[in-house]
């Protein structure tokens, strides 16, 4: 017996958006309007982490120039 899944709200939709004729710009211009949608979810999301957590340019600051080798620093002195 086969599983039966029923569709996101947001894939019903888009199966409507997509049941008519869309123009080729138009629907470029849907994709990338999704994708930057999405991307600033994720941005206000990591804003919401690192309010909660503390974190500051500083901090980002101290991970970027932290050594990634476990011999101290790259010139081997």
């Amino acid at each position: 017996m086969k599983a039966v899944h029923r569709l996101s709200n947001l894939q019903q939709e888009l199966v409507k958006l997509y049941s008519s004729d869309i123009k080729e710009e138009d629907l470029l211009n849907i994709k990338k309007y999704l994708a930057s949608y999405f991307a600033n979810k994720a941005i206000d999301e990591a804003d919401n982490i690192w309010a909660q957590r503390g974190y500051t340019n500083d901090t980002m600051n101290k991970w970027l120039n932290e050594s990634e080798t476990p011999y101290g620093d790259e010139t081997g002195d």
